[in-house]
């Protein structure tokens, strides 16, 4: 029987084929008229366009691994999976961004020409529509589904949007007659892409790592301060990916209250919580005397 957990890695699955599909059509593209007109950027942009193709396999394998049940070594899940793969995608973006900032230095040292025709145009632009599409769609997937994977790989869709706007360019200024703008465009966007790929690794890092997840402390302490016999409130702690929070915190009540009804305020506290903060999964809520 599929669960909740299931369905939802089930769409993204499907998202991710989808993207794949379209990221190796655009490549193909790129490549076979980059290699038979002798444009070598655009065929040099194609090879690159099939490392966002590669990235949707890393998606698609750490989904695999996500989606899994919750078993006995594995008490709180394998979400984590999917965070864990998403470093594999920055790791990716930061090989295209060297390899880029590489290139564009090269040719600024080494200035090269090559001829630009009609047809050049048309696939670079057609393919550029497919790019922005297939990253606007997946972007706004990932914010939906809250998919680390999705979001990042729609990241590494956007790093090939500008290398696509750096060939174009290209083939703009050979026409026109200034080949050095090519190299140094092609330099700055390269920065850009190293800084996507670092955004990627920090919000991974903090996930895996166990930093505090963005969550405003007063709203959960209101929220429990509501609860009937609570005193006070403190030391909220949190955890986790924004679809799957893990809260822990103090609740003082009065000292001579009855285990029973210590246990059935711990209760309420769990379901307010849980229902009024989307992402909560699991509230560990350790009572004390109040003093």
């Amino acid at each position: 029987m599929i669960n909740n957990t299931q369905k939802h890695y089930q769409k993204i699955r499907k998202i991710l084929i989808i993207v794949l599909a379209l990221n190796w059509a655009v490549a193909l593209a790129k490549i076979i008229y980059g290699l038979n007109s002798r444009c070598f950027s655009m065929a040099a942009d194609g090879f690159h366009s099939l490392s966002d193709g590669t990235s949707n396999l890393i998606g698609i394998i750490g989904i695999h691994f996500a989606c899994q049940p919750i078993d006995q070594d594995h008490p709180y899940g394998h979400k984590k999976y999917e965070t864990l793969f998403s470093l594999g995608i920055a790791a990716m973006l930061f090989l295209v961004s060297f390899n880029l900032l590489k290139q564009g230095w090269q040719r600024l040292q080494h200035p090269i020409s090559f001829q630009a025709d009609l047809g050049s145009f048309m696939v670079m632009l057609i393919t550029l529509a497919i790019n922005i599409y297939v990253m606007r769609y997946e972007y706004g997937k990932g914010k939906a589904l809250k998919s680390d994977i999705l979001v990042s790989d729609s990241l590494h869709t956007r790093a090939d949007i500008f290398t696509s706007i750096t060939v174009i360019i290209s083939l703009i200024v050979t026409k026109l007659g200034f080949p050095l703008i090519d190299p140094i465009v092609t330099i700055l966007i390269s920065l850009f892409i190293g800084y996507a790929a670092f955004q990627i690794a920090k919000q991974s890092s903090d996930v895996l790592c166990d930093a505090a997840v963005f969550l405003d402390d007063q709203k959960v302490r209101d929220i429990v301060l509501k609860t009937k016999g609570v005193f006070a409130c403190h030391k909220i702690r949190s955890r986790g990916r924004i679809d799957d929070i893990h809260i822990d915190l103090h609740v003082q009540v009065d000292p001579s209250m009855h285990i029973d009804n210590a246990h059935k305020i711990s209760y309420h506290i769990e379901e307010a919580i849980k229902s009024t903060i989307p992402g909560i999964t699991d509230v560990v809520v350790h009572m004390e005397p109040f003093d």
